[in-house]
């Protein structure tokens, strides 16, 4: 094989065919992005299962899916890990339900989401002579999308844990309440809080 045939070990997970469809319906094309900052950090792509290829390699995950990251923070509970398969045809449901209900493309849906849940300050802590002062600092972008995709899972865990409502149904209702800036969502109360907190400690 030539060298100029071999695929690039650094590409986005999955390629970056536009013209393949996400689940085999949902089209990648002219997506919006409402957030210059987080942009970069978004990638969507084709493929929702590329089995941790970008794994061991630091800060590579910026390049796997949108979709692959959030159905993988779905897994990280205790009665979810591990269940990728099980996870992946959730949210595929979801999407569905989401298309039925608003009409628009989910992942559309879903990068919205993202970036409406994503907090642009929160708090660290310093120490003074040993007292320990919070003190407001501005969140880098893929931190950004990193705490939005926990507060969507969150909010779904929430949602569906010992209860009587279905995880699709969960998963849906999370990412279209975060789309529309719902601040009865979990995810964008969360962000709304945290934002909050740092106003306060400036």
């Amino acid at each position: 094989m030539a060298a100029e045939d071999q695929p690039d070990p650094d590409a986005p997970a999955g390629g970056t065919d536009v013209s393949a469809q996400l689940f085999g319906t949902w089209e990648l094309v002219d997506l919006e992005y409402a957030d210059p900052s987080t942009e970069r950090y978004i990638t969507v792509t084709p493929v929702a299962h590329t089995a941790g290829r970008h794994a061991g390699k630091q800060f590579k995950k910026s390049q796997i899916s949108i979709v692959e990251r959030f159905i993988n923070r779905l897994m990280q509970t205790e009665e979810n890990t591990g269940k990728k398969q099980k996870t992946l045809n959730y949210v595929r449901d979801a999407f569905d339900i989401i298309h039925e209900r608003t009409e628009d493309n989910p992942i559309q849906v879903l990068v919205t989401a993202v970036e409406n849940a994503a907090p642009r300050e929160e708090t660290v802590r310093l120490k003074y002579g040993g007292i320990s002062v919070p003190k407001a600092v501005d969140v880098a972008p893929q931190r950004r999308v990193d705490q939005s995709l926990k507060f969507l899972a969150e909010g779904v865990y929430n949602d569906s844990f010992k209860t009587t409502t279905d995880i699709e149904e969960a998963i849906a209702n999370q990412l279209i309440g975060a789309a529309n800036y719902d601040v009865q969502t979990y995810a964008v109360s969360q962000k709304e809080e945290k934002e909050r907190v740092a106003a306060a400690a400036r």
